[in-house]
């Protein structure tokens, strides 16, 4: 922890510095320009190369809780429906490793279950990279889509639903005590996609733990003392989320808002049919390019996120006249 606050001071200054030396240029491209130096288009890079950082950096300090910093586990679960939610659950994964990719994010799926037709009944993956937890636990919530379904023969409409939950991927150094005896710990051979999304092995291992009834699994290593040790480490994760749940229950839920996967509770609306909007219920922010924002660009949703709740003036999910 101490290293980590180290670290974090000494970007501070880094950036600090960077902007210094930023500005400092700009004042000299300003003196060139009142000399009669042309310098528009380096007046311009300048300007634009200070906002990039100065973005950057405020998005920095919006991540400042305890675990910002840290990887991110992510699940994703459909709501009722079958396989137009289990549809809706695959696109969200899309969308997300995407949106990774374009980060630079390390995508690592370790538990993929299939649906039955099409979609997907649930998956766990990891994303490794700087700020990874602080900036994916904006996305954290109910996610609501609307579209003609590609399923029903009579090209209704249909309101789908879907849920991400997200916890920090704890340091070593973090003592979570599990017994043993706690545990139930179940070996089979996995059921994903293959090479698409996991290698199929029999080395998948399925951990339950007793007293909470949290059962995780993974099946992306070919090794099962492998599939072990990144199952436990879900588990450690989930089970401090628990903790600090438990013991300030007031604070916003590190794992994410885990409300009834159903209308109402929604955070954000991703409307295809009767007409085109992606809106987020709590920051009131929307964008017509939903296929841009499906694409992976969540970008805006996510520091219009933050901006809003470091400041205070964050909403409350709520239902809107989408029909």
């Amino acid at each position: 922890m101490a290293l980590r606050r180290r670290q974090r001071v000494s970007e501070d200054v880094d950036l600090r510095n960077s902007l210094a030396r930023r500005i400092d240029d700009i004042s000299v491209l300003v003196e060139w320009a009142q000399s009669g130096e042309d310098v528009t288009a380096d007046f311009q890079s300048a300007l634009d190369g200070l906002e990039t950082e100065v973005e950057a950096g405020e998005v920095k300090k919006m991540l400042s809780g305890e675990h910002d910093a840290a990887n991110a586990i992510v699940t994703i679960h459909p709501g009722a429906g079958g396989t137009e939610s289990q549809d809706w659950a695959e696109m969200l994964l899309r969308m997300y490793l995407k949106w990774a990719e374009r980060r630079g994010f390390k995508r690592s799926i370790l538990d993929y279950q299939p649906g039955e037709e099409a979609g997907l009944k649930s998956v766990t993956l990891t994303l490794t990279g700087e700020y990874a937890f602080g900036l994916m636990a904006a996305e954290a919530g109910v996610h609501r889509l609307v579209r003609i379904s590609p399923f029903d023969q009579a090209a209704r409409r249909h309101t789908s639903f879907a849920s991400v939950y997200v916890w920090p991927e704890m340091d070593d150094d973090i003592e979570i005590d599990i017994p043993e005896k706690d545990l139930r710990i179940d070996t089979y051979r996995s059921s994903g996609a293959g090479g698409q999304h996991v290698n199929v092995t029999d080395s998948a291992v399925r951990i339950t733990h007793l007293p909470t009834g949290i059962v995780v699994s993974c099946q992306n290593e070919r090794s099962q003392h492998k599939n072990r040790d990144v199952a436990m480490k879900v588990l450690k994760a989930r089970l401090y989320d628990m903790k600090l749940k438990e013991q300030q229950a007031r604070l916003e839920q590190i794992g994410g808002t885990k409300k009834e996967i159903a209308w109402g509770s929604q955070i954000r609306s991703y409307v295809l049919q009767p007409y085109q909007m992606i809106k987020d219920h709590r920051t009131r922010y929307q964008v017509g390019d939903v296929n841009r924002v499906l694409d992976g660009d969540v970008e805006e949703f996510i520091k219009t996120y933050l901006m809003q709740k470091s400041s205070g003036t964050l909403g409350t999910a709520a239902p809107d006249d989408e029909e």
